[in-house]
């Protein structure tokens, strides 16, 4: 599989991942705000945190479609796996009964397989970047 390639692969996966997670969110809105405000340090923001999470999420699914945004895309996708991930690891570590807004499959992982879930998407998003920057230079050398 040519570099390129293996970048639209990614580039669909994470689509389809944060479309997922955001459409998965908004369906149920109300059950993943309450779940926010059970967060102790979370509830007095969860109504702005439980629309601006997947507003977050679809403004990536943009940027990794368009591609004059994928860079972003990319880089934002990356930031917003790495800031979950921490998030679910600092909740566990204090409290092992926290709630799951994932819905559908996702929601039947448990918090450490959730983590690596994450871990795996994250990995391929920093791929991503590094496959873009190294796609973004042979682009710069060609000469018409």
């Amino acid at each position: 599989m040519k570099k390129p390639a293996i970048l639209k692969a990614i580039q669909s996966l994470l689509i389809l991942l944060f479309t997922y997670a955001a459409v998965s969110k908004l369906f149920d809105f109300n059950t993943f705000r309450e779940q926010l405000s059970a967060v102790l340090w979370l509830s007095k923001i969860s109504g702005l945190l439980s629309l601006a999470i997947p507003l977050t999420e679809l403004l990536i699914v943009v940027f990794l479609a368009v591609p004059k945004a994928m860079k972003c895309g990319l880089y934002s996708a990356a930031i917003m796996l790495a800031s979950f991930t921490l998030f679910l690891i600092i909740m566990i570590s204090f409290n092992a009964a926290l709630p799951c807004s994932c819905g559908g499959v996702i929601s039947s992982l448990s918090w450490r397989q959730h983590i690596v879930f994450n871990f795996f998407f994250l990995a391929l998003a920093i791929a991503g970047i590094f496959l873009e920057k190294k796609n973004e230079v042979r682009h710069s050398f060609k000469f018409n």
